[in-house]
């Protein structure tokens, strides 16, 4: 027994060591962002969704299903399915900045960069959503998933200015330290969750700049209006501060087209309220892929999302959050697989660009395989 138990312990205990060591990094680390003040939390606690020292979803949701932290990690480190990760790097179309800068204000054009992060041109905005523009993913990369390409459509620093950046949550994968930093001279005002904004301002980010809005709120651009909406996650960015952060979806809206991004999030009744209240939308960005049996009400399943996508009555689905990190355990391209499959049984349209590649309404939607 002795001689079956060694192994098992030296393999538990360098897994142990190797997040004590990435806790002990974080805690000093920039990356982790910053902590909230007296009078934030004060703030926080009127919101109607903060309890006990930390935000709660409109639902009772757990993290983990039927399942424990350890068993979860355990199986994405030794039981990785093969086809986790693609053979090599995905088809990306270069974006042409000087592109981005030449538009008339009728057009509508999205463009997805891979994960969640994702450029929406509309109203003759820019607005960038949750902009993890980096090759590497938090304060130990060598802990963290790889990026399938080592290059981008375009990089932070070739962007042109930036009217609004929205911000879904604080995760690593969709709030990303050197992204910010490379971008925030550009920015006209960052719109983030309640929360958000101490993360920001330890970033550089000036507090004008910045609105932290609460599920409700609203904010005009010129042209443009923003809306916080929920969602069903969690949030934290190290091992003190879980939930210390809210989490939400996007409305955008202008004279005559809105824009729908759900965040990262388990499905719930939420999506048709947000229907109800803001649509029909013309396109709706829709959290695809990095699903678990243990993750069940934290994220979707392809088929949820295609439902979600219904919910908030989205003329188009644009699937996002797959295509550039392996964070969970199905094939690397199983969740455009599954939401192109059951889109065409609901009779729900669907789009699948490229990296890169425009999706521009009013023209012809991308729609080729090529992920195949």
């Amino acid at each position: 027994m002795r001689q079956l138990l060694n192994p098992f312990l030296m393999t538990t205990g360098g897994i142990l060591g190797t997040l004590l060591l990435a806790a002990a990094f974080c805690g000093i680390s920039p990356q982790l962002g910053g902590t909230p003040t007296k009078a934030d939390k004060q703030v926080y606690a009127k919101s109607g969704h903060y309890q006990d020292g930390e935000f709660v979803n409109l639902l009772p949701t757990k993290v983990l299903t039927g399942s424990s932290t350890a068993a979860v990690m355990w199986q994405f480190l030794f039981h990785k399915d093969p086809t986790a990760t693609p053979p090599g790097p995905l088809p990306t179309q270069p974006l042409d900045s000087l592109a981005i800068t030449q538009k008339t204000p009728e057009l509508v054009r999205v463009t997805w960069f891979g994960h969640s992060a994702s450029l929406v041109e509309l109203a003759g905005q820019n607005i960038l959503l949750d902009p993890m523009l980096s090759i590497e993913m938090g304060p130990v990369s060598w802990a963290t998933p790889n990026r399938y390409n080592r290059s981008l459509a375009i990089t932070p620093e070739k962007l042109p200015p930036i009217a609004a950046v929205l911000i879904s949550h604080d995760h690593y994968d969709h709030l990303d330290y050197e992204t910010i930093r490379k971008i925030k001279d550009k920015v006209g005002h960052f719109y983030v969750p309640l929360g958000i904004g101490p993360h920001l301002r330890r970033w550089g980010v000036a507090p004008e700049r910045i609105v932290e809005m609460n599920w409700g709120d609203s904010a005009r651009l010129p042209g443009l209006t923003v809306r916080c909406t929920p969602s069903r996650h969690f949030s934290g960015r190290g091992v003190a501060n879980r939930n210390s952060t809210l989490w939400s979806s996007w409305v955008m809206e202008s004279a005559t087209k809105r824009i729908f991004y759900t965040g990262d999030g388990g499905y719930g009744p939420h999506f048709a309220a947000i229907g109800a209240a803001y649509g029909p939308f013309d396109l709706a960005l829709v959290e695809c892929g990095q699903y678990n049996e243990g993750w069940a009400e934290i994220h979707m399943r392809p088929e949820q999302s295609v439902q979600a996508a219904r919910d908030v009555r989205a003329a188009v689905m644009l699937p996002v959050h797959w295509g550039a990190f392996t964070e969970a355990l199905h094939p690397w391209n199983e969740p455009v697989k599954r939401a192109t499959a059951e889109a065409a049984r609901l009779g729900q349209v669907i789009t699948t660009p490229r990296l890169g590649e425009p999706v521009t309404l009013g023209t012809a939607l991308p729609n080729s395989r090529w992920w195949e």
